[in-house]
């Protein structure tokens, strides 16, 4: 029979250290807010990401901060200790305080009394024990005190050192809840799982994927995003893909294999792991699938744009020598051009460690760069030609000819043509 655990392992111990000394706790902003829920008597702990990161040793970004004080008690206090103070979240019992210059949410306790599938109804509560049971996973119900010391009333430490994404309670209830928390499951264990996804939420997931549809178009983008970036994204793909949950959020079949070798790609060139591109790679045939992608998912402008861009990468007939490569670094601009150099690659049945002419395409900025156009419309007018369309016309003209003469820099040359396509004008 085995032995039952009887104190924290080594790693745990370790983790527990670094959280202890962790930047951000011994901050001294943040120890000030500490210090102003305190002054009215009050206890506060850190939870959910910062604490969650720091005993992953990974680096922590904002810092939530839970309190059984009530909203209008945490603002009183912390606008009597001089800290800013925002009502950003109080329906849901959620203060920003400011505390030189950083921002700390600061939330009541609360348990959960009505929920609707993408938000819930809460009541405040004194009990730290039904504040962790409302969250979504065991390794972000752990809390930590000013000094590092932690409450982990639902295990969550054990979980997160296996790399283990457990619901908490009854994965069901959890995910009915808000039904965003499918995603969750699938990016948390894209970022922080090891070994096999939890079958129990994975079957609770496949069993509720339909309230996806319930959720705001932005709020599953957002997630879905984050889930392409994240280490293990290929292996929750697969499952995703596997249980249908891909074409849901999507509207598309996954290509799993292209969505693998463009991130593979994106390591050998060292290209940050981009979403945009990701997304192109996992879920889209051509611009117009983009577009529908984009429109389904409410991505913004700037987001569409670049997905259009990667989804339009062409053949790598376009790349297959450097005077095209360089007319369509030209056209496309240099992170335009990378975007389709990668794109088409990824589509290629040209393998990700072959040196060719793919790789030739990639390196061309690095050793060459088109220059601007050699004139501007005032240059045309003052050949004579009135201000107007044609002036537009006749660098039109010029540029075609330009670019399909490989960029020629002999200024005469340049002035001939110029004023051949203006004489053309006058015939």
């Amino acid at each position: 029979m085995a032995e039952k655990k009887t104190g924290p392992t080594k790693a745990e111990v370790a983790a527990l250290k670094a959280l202890a000394a962790a930047p951000w706790l011994k901050d001294a902003r943040c120890q000030r807010v500490f210090d102003a829920l305190e002054a009215g008597g009050y206890p506060a702990r850190a939870v959910g990401g910062a604490v969650r990161n720091t005993l992953m040793g990974l680096e922590a970004a904002d810092v939530d901060i839970a309190t059984p004080a009530l909203p209008q008690t945490v603002m009183s206090l912390c606008r009597a200790a001089g800290l800013g103070v925002h009502a950003t979240g109080l329906e849901h019992g959620t203060i920003t305080v400011v505390s030189g210059r950083a921002p700390y949410e600061v939330t009541t306790l609360r348990r959960d009394i009505e929920t609707h599938g993408r938000h819930a109804t809460v009541a405040f509560t004194e009990d730290w024990q039904e504040d962790a049971g409302r969250r979504d996973f065991t390794m972000n119900a752990i809390y930590c005190d000013r000094h590092g010391g932690i409450h982990d009333p639902l295990g969550g430490l054990s979980d997160l050192m296996v790399g283990h994404v457990r619901f908490i309670g009854s994965a069901v209830e959890r995910i009915r809840e808000d039904y965003l928390r499918i995603l969750r499951f699938f990016r948390f264990f894209a970022t922080y799982g090891k070994g096999d996804i939890d079958r129990d939420g994975l079957q609770a997931c496949l069993n509720e994927r339909e309230g996806l549809s319930q959720l705001s178009a932005e709020r599953v983008g957002a997630e879905l995003l984050k889930l392409l970036i994240a280490p293990r994204a290929r292996d929750a793909l697969d499952v995703m893909a596997a249980t249908g949950i891909d074409r849901i959020v999507t509207g598309h079949r996954s290509d799993l294999a292209r969505f693998e070798k463009l991130a593979a790609l994106q390591t050998r060139f060292g290209r940050p792991p981009d979403p945009m591109l990701r997304l192109a790679a996992l879920a889209t045939q051509s611009a117009s699938d983009a577009r529908a992608v984009a429109s389904r998912l409410r991505l913004s402008n700037a987001q569409r744009s670049l997905l259009v861009v990667a989804a339009d990468a062409r053949t790598d007939a376009q790349f297959d020598d450097e005077s095209a490569q360089r007319i369509a670094l030209y056209r496309f601009g240099e992170e335009a051009y990378l975007v389709q150099c990668l794109m088409a690659w990824a589509r290629s049945k040209t393998p990700v460690d072959e040196d060719g002419h793919f790789r030739k395409a990639i390196e061309l900025p690095a050793r060459w760069l088109p220059g601007s156009l050699p004139f501007k419309g005032s240059d045309v007018v003052s050949l004579g030609v009135p201000p107007g369309p044609i002036v537009g016309e006749v660098l039109r003209q010029f540029e075609d000819w330009w670019v399909e003469a490989g960029f020629p820099l002999d200024r005469k040359l340049l002035e001939a043509q110029l004023s051949v396509l203006v004489d053309a004008t006058r015939q």
